[in-house]
């Protein structure tokens, strides 16, 4: 082997750990590492409110057995589930402000339709008392209570993520590399979507 072919191999060797090193050291491993939490509670978030909108078709055949005659209410729940379920956020689109504002108010739609939904057992005990609807009523529950909890675990990640982007000398790595700041849950929309139906059914 000659001299020329032995310091080839070293001289790449050396690029690529200096390269490694500097990407760490830039902040850059870290950066892809919180990118992936974000997907990852984005994804939970995602679950969740799919769980709740896999409810929404057996709350509305209980409550129809009893009240038939709250067509208003039943068509707002379907159009607002309708809307809900047409709008996707996969990780791809994450990074965009007005499609994130779109899909929080689309759930945020669903939420108060829900409410009407849940309000209309107060007009009608029997409904109020039937086994399945209660059972349900406790799913739905514990699902808005989920979906908070992943929902501000999202707003954290996101936070922690946009903080990295922002400080030096991340900040400088995130530009190279074309990582931008992440759009959040804004005040309105987050309070909207945080307020769970009624189903407080008294005695």
């Amino acid at each position: 082997m000659t001299r020329q072919a032995f310091v080839k191999p070293l001289i790449l060797s050396a690029f690529l750990a200096t390269s490694t090193v500097g990407l760490s050291g830039c902040g850059y491993n870290n950066l892809q590492a919180q990118d992936e939490q974000v997907t990852a509670t984005w994804s939970e978030v995602v679950n969740q409110y799919q769980r709740r909108d896999d409810l929404v078709p057996n709350l509305v055949a209980v409550v129809k057995q009893y009240a038939e005659q709250e067509q208003d209410v039943f068509t707002q729940v379907a159009q607002a589930r309708s809307q809900a379920g047409g709008i996707t956020i996969t990780p791809e689109v994450l990074n965009d402000p007005e499609a994130m504002e779109r899909y929080a108010e689309a759930q945020s739609q669903l939420t108060g339709a829900l409410s009407r939904l849940m309000a209309v057992s107060e007009r009608y005990p029997d409904l109020k008392s039937d086994a399945l609807f209660q059972d349900l009523q406790a799913q739905l529950e514990g699902t808005e209570n989920r979906i908070a909890v992943a929902r501000n675990r999202y707003i954290q990640e996101v936070q922690s993520y946009n903080t990295t982007v922002r400080q030096f000398p991340t900040n400088i790595t995130a530009k190279v590399f074309g990582m931008d700041t992440k759009p959040n849950f804004t005040v309105a929309n987050e309070e909207a979507i945080s307020t769970a139906p009624t189903v407080d059914f008294g005695e």
